[in-house]
């Protein structure tokens, strides 16, 4: 099992001696290589338990294991180590830095982790190879499309070999033929490299999709069913 979420709760202060209780106690447990949807309505949590689950937010109750160690137990920096290690993001709108390259962009979480720059280079290349944007290695976003943009950022939240991508409406920004493109380069990179995917989303076209679909509604799991093993 590579992640355990127990009794999940998050409150925000709202006011003085008021909260607004976002997530209400979520269970649930996530395999190594299952992609994973999380859908419900607008306002039910679901982002909120995204960035738990991406070690950006602290519950305000409840305990989660990444590998079988308890990761709120520690201190902030090792938390954020741990999160630069293992953990990648997409989110809907792609934030590539804008004076870098699309190699640049794919290459900095390595960068930043201390890595050499010759084994950085060689991995950005062949993952920007593997999600067919390699002839744009050298160009900067604003000369990129959309759909472009948005694999040059799948490809680099893989740079880290992360044992988890956790992704928040990856195709929402995108129509209808980059989207399905997006959503079967997905399930391409799960195969490649036993990868683990949650993705937050309101497409059902991708929820169908995973192994595993939850519906999140008023900050509850409210139920879970199995999608087709893609």
């Amino acid at each position: 099992m590579l992640i355990k979420a127990t009794n999940i709760h998050r409150k925000f202060s709202i006011g003085r001696n008021d909260y607004l209780e976002v997530l209400k106690g979520i269970s649930l447990e996530i395999d190594q290589a299952e992609v994973i949807a999380i859908v419900g309505p607008s306002g039910a949590g679901k982002s909120t338990l995204l960035h738990i689950l991406g070690l950006l937010d602290r519950p305000t109750g409840g305990e989660l294991f990444f590998e079988g160690e308890d990761v709120f137990t520690l201190k902030d920096e090792t938390l954020a180590q741990l999160r630069n290690r293992m953990i990648g993001f997409i989110f809907q709108f792609h934030h590539l830095l804008p004076e870098f390259t699309a190699l640049e962009n794919v290459m900095m979480p390595a960068l930043i982790a201390g890595k050499p720059m010759h084994a950085v280079k060689d991995r950005a290349r062949q993952l920007l190879k593997d999600v067919s944007v390699e002839q744009r290695a050298e160009h900067k976003p604003n000369e990129l499309s959309g759909g472009e943009q948005q694999r040059v950022a799948v490809a680099r939240a893989l740079m880290n070999e992360p044992k988890l991508i956790l992704a928040d409406e990856p195709s929402g920004n995108l129509d209808s033929e980059n989207a399905y493109a997006l959503h079967r380069m997905i399930f391409d990179l799960r195969k490649k490299y036993h990868q683990t995917f949650v993705i937050v989303t309101h497409n059902k076209e991708l929820a169908d999709m995973a192994d595993r679909e939850i519906m999140v509604v008023d900050g509850l799991v409210d139920h879970l069913h199995n999608g087709a093993k893609m």
